[in-house]
């Protein structure tokens, strides 16, 4: 069974946050029961639904958090909750070893994802970006490396 690891969009305009969570559910499917393994950042947005679908189908997940700091300097108050939930839940978390989140922080825990995944999924619009850390530059690394890439996004669904 590979490990799946998770990058894409922490921003979703309204709605597609479902649509992306059916999406997910849909893909992850054929691996459900628990054999099934997410490598997650926990980011709002997908990696979030991901970790759900994860745990909705009787798998687990490990979270990789960029920075010691990271839920109090990067996730958003109205988030907290879920966030916090969801790394309780996690089967095993690590912190990179940063301090403070960042670009840096953000691309280093990007690095380990990629390098404790057997395969990527993206929830990307498609749209380039030269942004250290942002979704196209995770893909770009994971693509580089040989790493399998599937790329989700349903239709109808938009950024925030």
């Amino acid at each position: 069974m590979p490990r799946i690891g998770i990058t894409g969009h922490v921003r979703l305009a309204d709605g597609t946050a479902e649509l992306v969570y059916d999406c997910l559910a849909g893909f992850l499917a054929p691996y459900a029961g628990t054999d099934l393994h997410g490598v997650t950042c926990l980011a709002d947005g997908a990696d979030q639904l991901f970790a759900r679908a994860v745990l909705a189908l009787g798998g687990s997940y490990e979270a990789i958090i960029p920075a010691l700091d990271y839920r109090r300097a990067a996730v958003p108050a109205g988030n907290r909750v879920d966030f916090d939930d969801l790394l309780e839940r996690a089967g095993s978390v690590s912190y990179m070893p940063f301090p403070r989140s960042g670009r840096a922080a953000y691309a280093a825990a990007n690095d380990e994802l990629l390098r404790r995944s057997d395969l990527l999924v993206a929830v990307w619009d498609g749209r380039p970006s030269d942004r250290l850390g942002a979704t196209a530059h995770v893909v770009r690394a994971a693509r580089e490396r040989g790493l399998p890439v599937t790329v989700l996004w349903p239709d109808g669904a938009r950024r925030g």
